[in-house]
């Protein structure tokens, strides 16, 4: 099978899978279908990851598809999350249903909502048409909104709104970013190349400058709405709170990395064009602010799943920092930290949901003593708090390690913002993880088994990461760091 039919192989099965699951996704084996359909989007996506590491980049439908060392990697890592997050989405929604909170037609929805998510967001990562990447970010925002909103609940409706308000206004500035950057295009490429990435990263360096430098900041502002930049963010705790948490472990796993990946793409472009460093000036100064609200905020929140979503806010910060800093280490620090985050993350808040339903809130002072009522479940919680904030030898240290250093060349007044910033992070997350881990418990048994599986095998690859990255994998990661650094 060729990489062309591979790729739109992994279009095609979450696109039926959302499609099957719309009719049937109220039935008790509808979780079961869930997980066997990302089970396959995850297998034709490392097919696809295998062959493109034999035979490089390749194209699908003539060049509105294609893939190279950047998206695969990405690929990979959303089917892979994808995955797991539907194994432990089964038990999960499970006890959603039996405690009333979700009903058959919403099970349908939440099943086919999911698959449709993943979808857009595969979608977004290997077209090359600046256009569809712009259609299938407004495609995941939707999916997204129905499925923040799916307990009906006044608290989950506003979160909802706020999150389609906030991220609408963002995305109708990366509308008009895209036009700008068409507008540009036209003037070197024929009306159907303009807003090829290919077509475009070749002639970068002939587009008018004073065009892109406006594009990249509504591009800019519009995806960054998307990663939860500062002071863009808002409705990233909200929608996390509100919402399932398999969706709160996607959105922080993988949505906010699609979002970020399409601010790589356009700064490629930007770079080109201008020449000025004007692209990673604007990345280092929002990821800069994004990193310090962030970690500030972390003391004020009194929920489990607001507090790690503003931990998602300072690690995408931190990533667009890295990224803005340029530069092969710096840039492949970045990419490695986009790996690590999306799996640690995503397994703290598998953790979370389980140790939430357990004590039947989400208030962290209401959480005690998950080691007692569910040790692995309490040593998730610890393991991934230790994890996601940079303790040895977890990925997350190195990468971090090698922003911090980078940072001490490149830029050294920012240095000691970035340690001041990660050392409040590390005092506000340690403290109540603690306490929710340590101590007596009111919880309760859980109607069904929670699936702690992917949270270790999720660490376990942090871990792993941190130790010894596979040279496949440095090898993406290079190949991409030297096309974003230009």
């Amino acid at each position: 099978m060729t990489e062309a039919w591979v790729l739109l192989l992994v279009f095609a099965i979450p696109l039926f899978a959302g499609a099957s699951l719309a009719l049937v996704g109220q039935h008790h084996v509808a979780a079961e279908l869930n997980v066997g359909f990302s089970f396959l989007t995850f297998v034709a996506a490392t097919l696809l990851a295998v062959q493109t590491v034999a035979h490089g980049p390749a194209f699908a439908l003539g060049k509105l598809f294609f893939v190279d060392p950047l998206n695969v990697f990405l690929v990979a890592l959303t089917a892979f999350v994808g995955w797991t997050t539907s194994i432990f989405s089964r038990p999960y929604m499970r006890i959603e249903r039996d405690r009333g909170k979700m009903t058959g037609p919403r099970m349908r929805l939440y099943h086919s909502m999911y698959q449709l998510f993943i979808f857009a967001m595969l979608l977004a990562l290997l077209t090359n048409n600046m256009g569809i990447l712009w259609v299938a970010m407004e495609a995941a925002t939707l999916a997204t909104v129905l499925l923040v909103s799916v307990y009906r609940t006044a608290a989950s409706l506003e979160a909802a709104w706020k999150y389609f308000i906030l991220c609408g206004v963002g995305i109708a500035q990366a509308l008009f970013g895209t036009i700008l950057l068409y507008l540009a295009a036209s003037r070197q490429l024929g009306g159907g190349d303009a807003l090829l990435w290919t077509s475009l990263n070749a002639v970068k360096g002939n587009l008018d400058p004073t065009i892109i430098s406006l594009a990249f900041v509504f591009l800019l502002i519009g995806y960054g709405t998307k990663v939860g930049l500062v002071p863009m963010h808002n409705w990233l705790p909200d929608a996390h709170a509100e919402g399932p948490t398999p969706i709160s472990a996607v959105l922080s796993g993988l949505l906010l990395n699609v979002a970020l990946y399409a601010v790589l793409r356009c700064k490629v472009l930007a770079d080109g064009a201008l020449r000025n460093g004007l692209p990673g000036h604007l990345l280092v100064g929002f990821g800069l602010v994004s990193v310090l609200i962030a970690t500030f905020s972390l003391f004020r929140q009194k929920d489990v799943k607001r507090l790690f979503s503003y931990s998602s806010i300072e690690h995408m910060g931190l990533m667009t920092f890295a990224f803005g800093l340029g530069g092969p280490i710096a840039t492949f620090a970045g990419l490695l930290h986009m790996t690590v985050h999306s799996l640690v993350k995503s397994a703290i808040f598998f953790t979370v949901g389980h140790a939430a339903q357990k004590a039947g809130t989400q208030a962290i002072d209401d959480i005690r003593g998950l080691l007692r009522v569910s040790p692995t479940v309490g040593w998730g919680m610890m393991l991934g708090a230790l994890a996601i904030l940079g303790m040895p030898p977890f990925g997350v240290f190195a990468s971090e390690f090698l922003i911090l250093t980078t940072a001490m060349s490149k830029l050294p007044w920012a240095t000691p913002f970035l340690l001041l910033a990660l050392a409040v992070a590390f005092a506000a997350i340690f403290v109540r993880v603690q306490g929710m881990v340590f101590g007596d418990t009111t919880a309760k048994v859980l109607e069904h088994p929670p699936a702690l599986l992917p949270v270790f095998v999720h660490l376990g690859l942090g871990l792993m990461l941190g130790l010894y990255i596979p040279p496949y994998l440095a090898t993406w990661y290079r190949q991409a760091a030297a096309m974003i650094a230009g």
